[in-house]
């Protein structure tokens, strides 16, 4: 998703103060006690590049002086076993290049990190925005490393970092330049930039790539359909659009006078079982007299295929009858499968 097409969670969330996965599919950010910003999905884009989306970060609440232990970092985390190319621990490992399109007011020096979290391993670099407000190509080149194979697993084995705001925990040792044991101290050496410190700051990013090699290719585009099959793999919202006031999305049996249960299918194998479920505007109906909303969920089993999940809800009709779950229209009903690193 580095051309930041896939927002299935929304194309915008305010009041972010804290870590996680708020808009834009596979890109998260690390955010403690360093502002509150407000995440989302923008049609600002770099001119002539064929693109239409990018990742945006607006500051709603600063904070000029950051704390030792603050930190807003950008990123996305890989699994091992899509890395194997990079023949990392290998007399034959292979150098990386990245390379994204930027855009903000905040000028100065940034630092990139990409961390070997199986070996607990990085190396970073630091590079400028020169220009304010003004799209600004960036490619950064790393070295193999010889040291630490990555795991051939489904977990995290790399993460690829962009700092955004680092406190002085961060700042304490020297920037590794070449592959090292990776240090606290030594992360973010060489930042100057805290995106926190004004509630004029935006930054914007899109067109990331990582590739083997010492130079950057053009901006590989993926059809729409695959680059959403591939998100899915991480994150599904399950929904039906109709013109029915209740959309269907499974078939479910009332057990309980207040529970139902049903299985949820995943349209896209997850990369684990689930790890968080949730739910919005979800109906219980019966087809026929009976609409109830779900209040809660519970007894949740998941595996890569999909959630068996019990539904509570107000009283209707007799137990052991079949109803339908489903996803109220008008204000958008869904269930989230949340499978991310």
């Amino acid at each position: 998703n580095g051309d930041m097409s896939i927002a299935q969670r929304g194309t915008s969330s305010s009041s972010v103060s804290t870590a996680g996965y708020h808009s834009v599919d596979r890109f998260r950010i690390a955010l403690e006690n360093a502002g509150t910003f407000t995440v989302s999905q923008s049609s600002d884009v770099p001119t002539g590049q064929g693109f239409q989306k990018s990742f945006k970060l607006d500051c709603t609440t600063a904070d000029a002086s950051l704390a030792s232990g603050d930190i807003n970092t950008f990123e996305q985390r890989i699994e091992g076993q899509n890395l194997q190319y990079l023949k990392k621990g290998t007399s034959n490992a292979e150098s990386v290049t990245v390379s994204f399109w930027v855009k903000t007011n905040k000028t100065g020096t940034y630092v990139f990190e990409l961390i070997d979290n199986d070996n607990s391993r990085h190396i970073a670099k630091t590079f400028t925005v020169d220009s304010s407000s003004t799209w600004e190509k960036k490619t950064l080149t790393f070295a193999g490393d010889t040291s630490g194979a990555l795991t051939y697993d489904n977990s995290t084995a790399m993460t690829i970092r962009i700092w955004l705001s680092a406190g002085s925990d961060f700042q304490g040792g020297t920037l590794p330049s070449s592959w090292q044991s990776a240090s606290g101290t030594n992360r973010a050496v060489g930042q100057t930039v805290n995106l926190a410190d004004n509630t004029a700051n935006e930054w914007y990013i899109t067109g990331v790539q990582l590739e083997v090699g010492t130079s950057a290719s053009d901006f590989e585009f993926l059809p729409y359909d695959v680059n959403l099959t591939r998100c899915m793999r991480y994150f599904e919202r399950i929904s039906r659009d109709g013109n029915r006031a209740y959309a269907p999305i499974a078939n479910g049996m009332q057990r309980l006078t207040t529970q139902s249960y049903g299985n949820v299918l995943c349209r896209v194998l997850k990369r684990a079982s689930s790890t968080s479920i949730s739910i919005n505007n979800i109906i219980l109906t019966d087809r026929k007299t009976q609409d109830k909303p779900a209040t809660a969920i519970g007894n949740i089993s998941t595996d890569y295929q999909g959630v068996h999940m019990d539904f509570t809800h107000d009283a209707f009709g007799a137990d052991f009858r079949p109803v339908l779950i489903c996803g109220h229209n008008s204000t958008g009903g869904y269930i989230d499968i949340d499978s991310e690193l």
